[in-house]
């Protein structure tokens, strides 16, 4: 059986697994879910938050049998880690997540996909050091297709998302290119558009790539079918 670290994306944190976590420990599975710097449990300051320092921690988090899971901006301090430390890990694994190309941040990225989906909704802090989702756009954004309940336990926890690490630029080379990947693709995805994680996912192998179609929150959507997908990831990769 494998063993996971689950990495959330912008604005969220541990918390978003709640579901996804027995799913996947039902398939005999060992799951290990974390708070970013600054989100969650985790004390940090929003303004002393880097993509070192999310990197630094996905590190601390995982050992060289764990399949790295990551969600949406996880997918960049997952990939910062794997080329620190590509030996640190069995695999990683990007849900509807960013694919960095090299040298870029993730902004870039973001500013360079085929649409703009979310720039309207974000609010940023009155010091520039971070933003937050506007309460009007979240359901439709990450939750249109998730069970009742999912929004109020969702808006208690969401919390502000540091800007600097989103907009350094990431360095990658050999070591990124030498851990094994696979990528699963939201296909009702209204936050990074599906077509634009179609274009970064295709240098994966295709035998190591899904579709789910969902919203960008399968976690709470479709965990069983979620969980599913991983383990058969799992069981795929090297």
């Amino acid at each position: 059986m494998a063993s996971f670290l689950l990495v959330h994306g912008s604005c969220h944190g541990a918390w978003c697994w709640r579901d996804l976590t027995p799913a996947l420990e039902a398939f005999g599975h060992s799951v290990k879910a974390i708070d970013m710097p600054s989100h969650g449990a985790d004390p940090t300051p929003v303004a002393e938050v880097t993509l070192d320092s999310c990197r630094d921690a996905v590190l601390h988090a995982s050992t060289a049998d764990t399949i790295i899971v990551g969600h949406s901006w996880g997918g960049y301090p997952i990939s910062a880690a794997a080329e620190a430390q590509p030996n640190a890990m069995r695999a990683l694994i990007y849900l509807c997540a960013y694919v960095p190309k090299n040298g870029l941040a993730m902004a870039e990225m973001r500013r360079l996909g085929p649409r703009q989906t979310i720039a309207h909704a974000v609010e940023k802090s009155p010091d520039g050091m971070s933003y937050t989702v506007s309460a009007e756009a979240i359901p439709q954004l990450f939750y249109h297709d998730c069970p009742d309940g999912i929004l109020p336990y969702a808006y208690a926890r969401l919390c502000p998302q540091a800007i600097r690490p989103q907009e350094t630029p990431l360095p990658t080379g050999a070591n990124f290119d030498s851990v094994p990947k696979a990528y699963l693709r939201t296909i009702d995805d209204r936050t990074i558009p599906t077509e634009y994680q179609a274009e970064m996912s295709d240098p994966i192998p295709e035998d190591l790539r899904r579709t789910i179609n969902s919203s960008h929150s399968p976690f709470f959507s479709h965990p069983r079918e979620l969980a599913k997908m991983l383990s058969e990831l799992a069981d795929r990769l090297p």
